[in-house]
């Protein structure tokens, strides 16, 4: 099922991104086995990763979200490419947080207020695009709505939500970003600040059973648009052998010595998913000899 749609106003004036990330918080839960706020606030993350991952155009083009606030869930990462594609790590995934005082799940709790978001582009040539902006709220899409309005001075709106179960498992995730367009009217920045006030909560509106194009098509609302484009996205991680053991290969060979010695077996844990590359002492030595 297509997951995630990009569609535009035929004036030029607005675009927007819609995701049902459910599939990848879903994923991510499982992978980190995250407790209730953590997954929350992660799904969030991933979620906004997808959706700017993919405004992305060069094939090897990535995007870096890395949120590192004073919570006690530490520093959190999310890796997408322009596939939309996305992976992440958490420092803490199992902190356990009471509900906030509104009865949610206290993703700010969780993340923190004070710290930093930082967003690195890397375009496979030059150095990579790095920009940051403070926390303001520690709920992520506030969090990104500032960071384009201080960074990139790009008037957006973003919203984010992930549902969990009393199990730990995920209901539903979704979010949507809209942005208004060089030279966009006053007239189309009422129209989108009316719609987006007027939107209740992506979850909600995923429970009801709308799709990414129905929320759109709710975005849009007062605009003739078009949808640029429909695509899949899921939780994916890239590691492999090869890469592992290019990492192994950069490190000192006295400390490969070591590793040798002191085990049978090194285990080399990938952070972004469930897969552990395991070398022997002989192989370890081999790197050795090949630096």
């Amino acid at each position: 099922m297509m997951n995630l749609i990009s569609a535009m106003a035929k004036t030029g004036d607005v675009i927007c991104y819609v995701i049902d990330s459910t599939n990848i918080v879903a994923r991510a839960e499982q992978i980190h086995s995250t407790s209730s706020a953590v997954t929350a606030a992660f799904g969030r993350l991933l979620t906004v990763a997808s959706l700017m991952g993919a405004r992305l155009k060069g094939e090897k083009d990535s995007l870096n979200l890395q949120l590192k606030g004073d919570g006690p869930a530490g520093s959190f990462l999310a890796v997408s490419g322009s596939s939309g594609n996305v992976r992440g790590y958490v420092q803490n995934p199992r902190v356990e947080l009471p509900l906030n005082q509104n009865g949610k799940l206290d993703v700010a709790g969780a993340v923190g207020k004070e710290g930093f978001l930082y967003v690195v582009r890397d375009f496979g040539f030059g150095e990579p695009y790095i920009g940051s902006s403070p926390i303001v709220s520690g709920e992520i899409a506030e969090d990104i709505t500032h960071y384009y309005a201080t960074s990139e001075q790009t008037p957006t709106v973003c919203a984010l939500g992930v549902l969990v179960n009393t199990d730990l498992t995920v209901i539903n995730a979704g979010g949507f970003i809209v942005q208004m367009l060089p030279g966009a009217s006053d007239e189309a920045i009422d129209i989108i600040e009316a719609s987006t006030n007027a939107m209740p909560p992506i979850t909600q509106l995923l429970c009801e059973g709308k799709s990414p194009e129905d929320i759109a098509g709710m975005l849009l609302n007062g605009f003739e648009y078009d949808i640029l484009e429909r695509r899949v996205t899921e939780y994916h991680c890239d590691c492999s052998l090869e890469r592992v053991t290019r990492i192994l290969s950069a490190i000192d060979p006295d400390d490969l010595e070591q590793m040798a010695q002191e085990q049978p077996i090194t285990e080399v844990d990938c952070h972004f998913c469930p897969k552990i590359y395991r070398f022997s002492s002989d192989e370890i030595r081999c790197l050795i000899k090949k630096q």
